[in-house]
């Protein structure tokens, strides 16, 4: 069984202004097909640490904002969490230090540093997700996308995906676990906590 490794890039253009939503599913779906890998996973990798890697369905509607209407529903849930960097010294960051070294790597000012929202809404997102290949498919379910989100809204920013497909070409076996048996997790009672108590038997000869 021969193990490969097929990495490609996705290179897109975040508009600024309002977090935007990229729905990379076609692009991702075409790279498994490329990497010619029947069987693994697909790791999807932000490249930036103001932006999150999503799988969640496509709710179709948008909104005046382009917007899908869940995407819109998660902003507002983290901007209740998290507001919108929206005025000076509104998050401790970014702090005099760090703004000199933004400026010293060439950013056009101070105000690029002032996406504190953006990085703490990734961290709590995550920037990457691996999603598992069988036969060739990703297996993300039956409504799943994937989606690139850029937190960052300060200005229009070029941005970079990341993703890996490992695995084989190879066929595997049953993945059934036990044959296919349904797992049972609920708590078992012990005989000790169904036995008769005195106390119930008491009521009854009342």
């Amino acid at each position: 069984m021969e193990f490969k490794v097929f990495q490609k890039e996705i290179e897109l253009q975040s508009r600024g202004w309002v977090p935007t939503f990229h729905d990379i599913s076609k692009e991702v779906m075409e790279i498994v097909a490329a990497s010619g890998i029947k069987n693994g996973t697909c790791a999807i990798v932000s490249h930036h640490t103001t932006c999150s890697v999503m799988i969640q369905e496509c709710s179709h509607d948008l909104d005046s904002f382009d917007l899908e209407y869940l995407q819109h529903d998660l902003l507002d849930i983290m901007r209740k969490m998290i507001p919108d960097f929206a005025e000076e010294h509104q998050y401790r960051h970014p702090g005099p230090v760090h703004a000199q070294f933004g400026r010293y790597c060439g950013e056009p000012g101070n105000y690029t540093s002032m996406n504190t929202d953006g990085h703490l809404r990734s961290v709590f997102f995550g920037r990457s997700e691996t999603i598992t290949i069988k036969d060739g498919k990703l297996d993300a379910g039956e409504f799943a996308h994937v989606y690139f989100i850029d937190w960052d809204h300060v200005r229009a920013r070029h941005r970079q995906v990341n993703v890996t497909v490992m695995g084989t070409d190879d066929d595997v076996e049953s993945r059934k676990w036990n044959g296919g048996e349904t797992i049972n997790t609920l708590r078992k009672l012990t005989e000790a906590e169904t036995a008769e108590m005195r106390e119930f038997t008491l009521q009854q000869e009342r």
